[in-house]
This record gives structure tokens, sequence and C-alpha cells, in this order.
């Protein structure tokens, strides 16, 4: 009989309602059910945890740290995307 391959899982917990997931850290399980089980046990022991998605780490892609630049550049080369750009007619009066 063989095992099932072991893929490694993202585990991200909401604590209540109204907030965000929260990325809670990593498991290795073979499957969803799984890797649900294994990040309650592992991560919600005191039952802080409201809800629970797991994620296969294969699936996320992530950007590249040197292309910082390139993605997150400054507002500052774009201030047609700041309000101040704009000069607003007297007519309009109160914005």
């Amino acid at each position: 009989m063989t095992e099932a391959p072991m893929r490694l899982w993202e585990v991200f917990i909401r604590s209540r309602n109204g907030l965000a997931h929260q990325h809670a850290g990593s498991i290795h399980a073979a499957d969803a059910e799984m890797a649900l089980q294994a990040a309650r046990d592992t991560y919600t022991r005191r039952g802080e945890g409201l809800s629970i998605w797991v994620v296969p780490s294969a699936a996320i892609t992530a950007s590249d740290p040197g292309d910082k630049d390139a993605l997150f550049e400054s507002g500052a080369s774009k201030p047609y995307r700041h309000p101040t750009f704009y000069t607003v007619p007297d007519e309009v009066g109160h914005m």
C-alpha cells in the first residue's frame, strides 16, 4: 500500500466576525479535508478560531521582492491620482 503524498498547505484563521482571515502558518496533509482537520487541531486548540481556510501552497502566486519598484511605484509619479491635481471651479461650492 502506498502512502498519499503530503502536500504543503497554508492556513488562514478568522478569530471573530467582521475581522479578516490572518495567516496562521503552514501544515502538511494529503488532501484538503485532512489539512482542515490538522489546521483545526494545530491552530485553534484554545477555541480562538471562528473560520479556517486551507490553501495549497502551490496555488499561491507571489510577487518577486526585486520587482517592488515596478509593482508598487510611488504615487508621486502619478499626480493625477491625487485630488490636489484637479482644480475645483468656484461655482461648485463645497464638495
